[in-house]
Parts: structure tokens; C-alpha cells; sequence
């Protein structure tokens, strides 16, 4: 799986408060960690295909070393984890779920997700995106996932039909 582009367009780290910027740091360390350790692949082979020192793969392990986003990327990236949806849900404060996704159907899920969102609501929605208010974010995100699972569900009940004799 390749790294073309990242979803997050990151700002600028002087515009960022001090507070944030180490516990972003923290949390891309976590979680890059979790990758690592649990990759089939071996520290030092992780960095040379990263194009970094091994002892700087450890520093950034610790949390010592901060890391740019395209560089955590690729990192996720080279350990089989699913670079975008890792860092959205660890930026976001979910790292326990992205160390649990990372490499799973649902991390494949969000990493498209993530990606074509921002495309379908401007095509959706054009000029109307303005209308959006924030605080309408936590009830559509409750009125995707039930979407999603009625359409699982759906999918389910389709197969038990299909495999009951007629």
C-alpha cells in the first residue's frame, strides 16, 4: 500500500499551542510504537525503509524525537498499518482505537472514508457546506454509524434469505 498524499494538511507548528503540540506529539508516538512493535518486520529494517536511523526510530518511539505527518505516515505505512485513519483517530484522541484498527478491515474503512468525505460533502452539499454548524457533528457521526449498521444488518438478512431453501 502506497503513501501518495495525506488527508490531514497539517498547520503550522508555531500557530499550534505548546500544549497541543506535545500532546500531538505523544499521541503520533503511541501510536507509531504500537505499529512498530507489533509489525512482522524488525526495528532496524522499519528504519532503513523509512530512511531513518534506527536510534531516531527509537527517539520517536519515546516520544523524544518529534515526527512530521508525512513522516509518521510513511512509518505506519512501511509497519502494514493504515497511515491516514491511525493519525486522524490519534490526533482526534482515539488512540486505543487506531492501535485496535490499524490494520484491520475498519481502519481500511476509515481510510477511505476519511479520504472521500470531504469530496462527497462538497459535491453534496455545495455552496450549502456553509450552513453546517459543529455542533450538528456528534448526532450525524450517532446517524452515520446507524445507518451503517441497518445497511450491515440488511446485508445479513439478504444472505440468511439466500441460503434458505425455497
Amino acid at each position: 500500500m502506497a503513501t501518495t498524499q495525506l488527508f490531514i494538511v497539517g498547520v503550522s507548528s508555531m500557530h499550534q499551542p505548546a500544549s497541543f503540540r506535545g500532546k500531538a506529539n505523544a499521541s503520533l508516538a503511541h501510536i507509531l510504537a504500537h505499529a512498530i512493535e507489533s509489525s512482522d518486520k524488525p526495528r532496524h529494517q522499519i528504519a532503513r525503509e523509512v530512511g531513518i536511523h534506527r536510534e531516531t526510530l527509537l527517539r520517536v518511539m519515546r516520544g523524544d524525537r518529534p515526527i512530521g505527518l508525512d513522516e509518521a505516515a510513511l512509518v505506519l505505512d512501511v509497519c502494514g498499518a493504515f497511515p491516514r485513519a491511525s493519525m486522524i483517530l490519534a490526533l482526534a484522541g482515539q488512540e486505543d482505537l487506531a492501535c485496535e484498527w490499524m490494520r484491520s478491515e475498519m481502519g481500511e474503512f476509515l481510510e477511505d472514508f476519511f479520504t472521500a468525505l470531504p469530496g462527497q460533502l462538497e459535491r453534496t452539499l455545495g455552496r450549502r457546506v456553509e450552513d453546517l454548524r459543529p455542533r450538528w457533528a456528534n448526532g450525524t457521526s450517532q446517524l452515520v454509524a446507524r445507518m451503517l449498521a441497518k445497511h450491515i444488518d440488511d446485508f445479513a438478512n439478504r444472505d440468511i434469505a439466500m441460503a434458505l431453501p425455497r
